[in-house]
């Protein structure tokens, strides 16, 4: 029986109509001076926690639950007699249900502006040891984290007379111990990051994990991890496999959020079934991909690997470009692209078959045609901006996190984990290294441009050809650089197009030369690959005694 209830929350939501309903029904109220505040002011009746115990707040409120009176009233034992008679002894009354959430410590620190001391003053005390009290005895105390179980939990007392079920309760408890732990990973992952400012605890706090590209600290010794379900999927890669979305709750990445708002997590579904793991995985490889060149873009992925993209003056060009490269792999791939969709480019989408398109917005005319086509998930992304790209020639959109994020990769290998930062390098145009005696012309350097950015998303082996603005033929995920290049020309034959003066990106360096000699023999003028070989002399001689263009990057882009 649900006698007496203490509530301490920062959440308010919902809170009037659950104090109210509780005390309709006859369970007295205790509560923190900042909640008891609010239900006085609603005309609810309520004892405030100083008064209870008899001590009042103290250290700023850094101090006010922390009492025996407290935790012996939620971590008695009912039915040990020697419990009872020890709360009878002291004066205790039983505490049967705790409501409580704790500071917003994550809130706080996404503010761009927060301080060290404003993050440390955010970290709750009395909050999770209350949890953990309750929690621990859910045997005989419920306790309630989230607003969204007040509506049940006042709906079981009111249909059994005050009871709350045993395995409401620990559902409840369950629910509290990994909101604690989640809390307490949030604060863990803020301070291994945070530079402290001892000599000015005033002024914005800062990441040692300065660079998007790596970490000079390296990774912690301890990684905490935490996740919300987001949704549950039908199933994973194939029917056989169960598959859930998961949202990071712990990393700066979810702490810091406002720094890097513009990843598939966060986009809008307009329209269409629900997403599946492949769906996910591949708009995933999409929105990356076209995130990076020039707009209007348009990417195309098939398999989480680019089938076809292209760039232009109209979204529609850019789709054809793209659509043109691989039309084949293109049935039921992921289009994505980085400007916004119009209707006539909505109406050419519509006639082939499409699983998912993503961008970051869609014209209302845009949406009427897709409308046809209620399959057909319409996926629209954050609003994103433009930052100086690292390359004169091409000019992305930012697919780089602040430098206060710290990006991670996860991948898992048996019940080990690996984790890297993400692949967000972009070659700036000083570190280009023409190493033949011929230089690429302005054109050669357009479609080098884009066949690098389009080889970063392509699984290793990768060779892509461009030309025009497009991709012409790609080779992907071969065991042999060579075969990689003969697949991209095939592809590029089958699809009827002329590999005459294209562009070659290469992810990874020619180990020989009979890489390079493929695509010179399909038609290649230049090639842009990060060198780094024992054998580049050979390569490099190679390609002036074709005369074609090559470039260095000096820079690895392999995908597995």
């Amino acid at each position: 029986m649900i006698e007496r209830a203490l509530l301490s929350v920062s959440d308010k939501s919902g809170l009037i109509d659950f104090a109210r309903g509780l005390s309709a029904m006859g369970v007295e109220l205790l509560s923190s001076s900042g909640t008891a505040r609010a239900l006085l002011d609603a005309q609810i009746p309520v004892t405030e926690i100083g008064d209870y115990t008899g001590v009042a707040e103290m250290l700023d409120g850094r101090v006010k639950t922390l009492h025996p009176k407290v935790h012996a009233g939620l971590l008695a034992q009912r039915d040990i007699a020697e419990h009872m008679d020890t709360l009878q002894q002291h004066g205790i009354p039983k505490i049967d249900l705790l409501i409580v959430n704790l500071y917003p410590f994550q809130a706080t620190i996404a503010k761009p502006d927060c301080t060290f001391t404003q993050a440390i003053e955010n970290i709750d005390i009395g909050g999770p040891a209350m949890l953990r009290s309750a929690a621990k005895n859910h045997a005989h105390v419920a306790v309630v984290v989230d607003p969204n179980d007040y509506g049940q939990v006042l709906t079981e007392l009111q249909q059994h007379h005050g009871i709350i079920s045993s395995e409401t309760r620990f559902t409840l408890a369950t629910k509290a111990f990994a909101h604690t732990a989640q809390y307490d990973t949030a604060i863990a992952s803020y301070l291994k990051q945070t530079a402290q400012p001892h000599n000015a605890p005033d002024t914005p706090s800062t990441l040692t994990h300065a660079s998007a590209e790596h970490s000079d600290a390296g990774y912690p010794a301890r990684l905490e991890l935490a996740f919300e379900k987001i949704q549950d999927l039908r199933y994973g890669e194939n029917p056989h496999q169960q598959a859930a979305l998961y949202r990071n709750t712990a990393s700066a990445q979810a702490t810091l959020l406002q720094t890097r708002p513009d990843t598939l997590i966060h986009a809008k579904q307009w329209q269409g079934k629900a997403l599946s793991y492949n769906n996910i995985v591949d708009s995933d490889a999409a929105w990356e991909c076209v995130k990076t060149l020039a707009a209007p873009a348009c990417v195309i992925v098939k398999h989480a690997n680019p089938c076809g993209a292209g760039q232009s003056l109209t979204d529609l060009e850019a789709y054809q470009r793209a659509f043109s490269t691989d039309p084949t792999s293109a049935f039921g791939g992921i289009i994505a692209f980085n400007c916004t969709v119009d209707e006539v480019a909505a109406q050419a989408i519509c006639t082939q078959f499409v699983e998912v398109v993503i961008a970051p917005a869609f014209s209302e005319q845009a949406k009427h045609a897709f409308a046809a086509k209620p399959n057909v998930r319409l996926l629209e992304m954050p609003t994103i901006t433009k930052t100086p790209s690292g390359n004169a020639h091409a000019e992305p959109i930012s697919g780089t996190p602040h430098k206060a994020c710290l990006p991670i990769e996860m991948k898992w290998v048996g019940d080990g984990l690996l984790i890297q930062s993400p692949d967000l390098k972009n070659v700036l145009d000083e570190k280009l290294q023409v190493v033949t005696k011929r230089a690429p012309n302005a054109q050669e350097w357009k479609n080098l441009t884009l066949a690098w950015r389009v080889a970063k998303f392509v699984k290793s082996n990768a060779i892509v050809y461009c030309g025009q603005e497009q991709t012409l033929g790609i080779g992907a995920g071969q065991m042999s650089r060579v075969d990689s290049a003969r697949i991209a020309s095939l592809k590029a034959q089958a699809a009827q197009l002329s590999l005459a003066g294209s562009a070659v990106a290469s992810d990874a360096f020619f180990p020989f030369r009979d890489g390079l000699d493929v695509v010179v023999q399909a038609g290649a003028t230049c090639v842009i690959q990060p060198g780094g070989s024992i054998r580049d002399q050979e390569v490099i001689d190679a390609a002036d005694e074709q005369g074609i263009a090559m470039v260095f990057t000096h820079i690895r882009h392999f995908r597995h």
